[in-house]
């Protein structure tokens, strides 16, 4: 009777570790998504209400750095570059760390991502575009902070913030025009190497019309010169071997083999060594 006691005391002691309590977010997670021109923008930040408080000037106080919104980093990504206060940003992740003031705000997009609420010691060699924006009055009370974009065009949007009867607006500029005449460019250039390597491959594990494969291979090759890579060669060997042609697959392999040794990849120096012993070349 004790052993079985004991047994559903320490069950109980087990569900009781590990038993979690789950309630609300006083400032719930949200995360936005939105297409610029070509440019996949997405901001992910939380969200505090108002409950009576006085927001700006007092619990958001003026002229000084606010980590827009509560708890983590409030973190916007880009797919790409984009212009922002007249500088270039990088694709990538920033956190957006803001400055009201009663009459205009500063943004800043801000390298550090990982802080929680704003950095203690703030950096300006960790900020890598700023911009200033105009505080418009609303004429209504917005109780839980909200960021949305509007006015979208295919070069840019605004990055609206509202809370409280508080309104700002940074427009962000996407290079659209600029990703679209390269990709037109690339597109009326004709297919890279790349675009002929892996339709080759595809050709040759498929086992489907392996004069094209052939074909391809040998282009994306020819457009890569110098600069083709030991692994496109050992493609090529094998692909050669499996239409029929063995010379060009020895003359293949053996190039494989002499460029992996310079890049010093082992594991290709040994697959282009097994391959020529299999077929007496070597």
């Amino acid at each position: 009777m004790k052993n079985i006691t004991l047994a559903l005391f320490c069950v109980f002691a087990v569900l009781v570790g590990n038993a979690q309590i789950k309630t609300p977010q006083a400032s719930p997670n949200a995360k936005i998504e939105q297409t610029v021109g070509l440019t996949e923008i997405t901001v992910a930040y939380s969200r505090p209400s108002m409950k009576g408080r006085e927001i700006f000037g007092d619990l958001v106080p003026y002229d000084k750095i606010w980590r827009t919104g509560a708890n983590e980093n409030t973190v916007i990504s880009f797919s790409e570059d984009i212009m922002f206060g007249g500088t270039k940003v990088s694709k990538g992740s920033y956190a957006i760390i803001t400055k009201p003031g009663k009459k205009s705000w500063e943004m800043y997009l801000y390298a550090e991502t990982t802080n929680w609420g704003a950095p203690r010691n703030f950096d300006m060699s960790k900020v890598v575009a700023k911009a200033t924006a105009e505080v418009f009055e609303v004429p209504f009370q917005v109780e839980t902070f909200t960021i949305d974009f509007n006015n979208l065009t295919n070069n840019g949007a605004d990055l609206e913030l509202l809370w409280s009867n508080v309104y700002v607006a940074f427009p962000i500029e996407t290079l659209t025009k600029e990703q679209t005449m390269a990709s037109i460019d690339k597109v009326m250039q004709g297919p890279s190497a790349r675009d002929y390597y892996s339709a080759a491959v595809y050709y040759y594990a498929e086992d489907m019309e392996l004069a094209k494969a052939v074909e391809m291979i040998d282009k994306a090759i020819a457009m890569d010169g110098d600069n083709a890579a030991f692994w496109m060669y050992r493609q090529q060997s094998l692909i050669h071997d499996k239409a029929g042609d063995r010379k060009g697959a020895i003359k293949a392999a053996k190039t494989s083999l002499k460029k992996a040794k310079e890049a010093g990849n082992a594991d290709y120096v040994k697959m282009n060594e097994d391959t020529l012993r299999e077929w007496k070349a070597l």
